[in-house]
């Protein structure tokens, strides 16, 4: 789960980035000093914007992909638990 949070950040931070980079063109003849005097503030606020997207994907993916997630492991304990034929599908589909 992590990674696929972590791949649908950086694709979105990627879309954004490029997206800034375009609607900012009349900062290309002050990019060297905009780097040597402002980079580390860039750069930090980047690290943090990447952060809070990253944990707000995060927990968007726990919330809906992991939806009910007790209730159906506690159905399948059940199933297994009375010798019903799922345990047996079960078997058959980790023996695959």
């Amino acid at each position: 789960m992590i990674k696929n949070a972590l791949f649908i950040t950086a694709v979105a931070f990627i879309a954004l980035l490029l997206l800034l980079l375009e609607e900012c063109r009349f900062l290309i003849p002050y990019r060297q000093l905009l780097l040597y005097k402002y980079g580390t503030t860039i750069l930090a606020f980047l690290a943090a914007l990447f952060l809070n997207v990253f944990t707000a994907v995060y927990l968007m993916c726990r919330k809906v992909f992991l939806k009910d997630t007790g209730r159906k492991l506690l159905h399948l304990d059940n199933q297994m638990r009375s010798g019903s034929s799922i345990l047996d599908e079960l078997s058959r589909y980790l023996a695959d």
